[in-house]
């Protein structure tokens, strides 16, 4: 196992789209797994997981679920298609992460992570409380594991996520804080969302982006190689640095073009390492 740094740099990667070594060969030991909804999770594929870890000596901090029918087009169809908040996909959505609790269990890895959607503001709308005690059931099966499970955030305000994580009432559950995703969706300025929501972040994505455009109703902003969106790189990174936060930082580059993705990702690690 990598001894890591506080703040060490890793990658966000994904499941049958990348190849370990190759993320390895952007500089980094360490990171977070995101799985689609359509990956089969049998014992062979955890074993397999389990000796590239080891064979590359890699750090994995995080498993990530993504759901099938989730639509990150624009902000409507994030709210119909997205995470726990539509209720004809919640029960197979429950079944996934409970699935993907257990796969992280199995190689080793002591957090899992997702996005539920936006989440109400009002605490007595009837998706809040179902998507509470949903949220609740996962954080009992995942602290079996000895796994924390963190929300990402940008789909809803910093007091919002903050007052829906305290209602929960588990201890075991926290935030995996995303910068960009904030100003992707309009939600407040990250640095001082990050004041926060400081005690409840978990792990970090290191990813940038501009704010929605204000003549087109529901679109998002456009997602940026790091440090040169509006986040503010050395802002964030000095907030984490004034918070405690001392886990990894994770880049998370969000385009088709694989070979761009890659060189996008190693130019984050030669900016993170300047500011860490």
């Amino acid at each position: 196992m990598p001894v890591l740094r506080d703040l060490e740099i890793g990658a966000m990667m994904w499941a049958v789209r990348d190849a370990l070594p190759r993320i390895k060969s952007l500089g980094v030991t360490c990171g977070q797994l995101g799985l689609a909804g359509d990956v089969k999770l049998d014992a062979a594929f955890a074993q397999s997981w389990k000796e590239q870890l080891a064979a590359e000596d890699f750090h994995l901090a995080t498993v990530f679920a993504a759901y099938n029918g989730e639509s990150y087009a624009d902000i409507p169809t994030v709210e119909n298609t997205v995470g726990f908040i539509p209720p004809a996909t919640r029960e197979e959505r429950e079944a996934r992460t409970i699935e993907i609790s257990d796969f992280a269990a199995a190689i080793g890895v002591k957090s899992i992570a997702c996005h539920i959607g936006f989440v109400p503001a009002d605490d007595r709308n009837e998706n809040y409380i179902a998507v509470r005690a949903m949220v609740r059931r996962i954080c009992d099966h995942a602290a079996k594991h000895g796994q924390t499970f963190a929300l990402e955030t940008g789909q809803e305000p910093a007091a919002t996520l903050l007052h829906f994580l305290n209602d929960v009432e588990r201890g075991n559950i926290g935030i995996n804080f995303d910068p960009a995703n904030m100003i992707l969706y309009g939600t407040g300025d990250p640095i001082e969302a990050l004041g926060i929501l400081g005690p409840r972040v978990i792990s970090v994505h290191a990813k940038d982006g501009d704010w929605p455009p204000k003549d087109v109703a529901g679109a998002l902003g456009t997602e940026r190689p790091l440090g040169q969106g509006s986040v503010g790189m050395p802002r964030f990174v000095a907030k984490l640095k004034e918070i405690g936060y001392k886990g990894t930082m994770n880049i998370e580059r969000e385009i088709e073009d694989l070979e761009q993705r890659y060189a996008d990702m190693k130019m984050a690690v030669g900016l993170l390492e300047s500011l860490r």
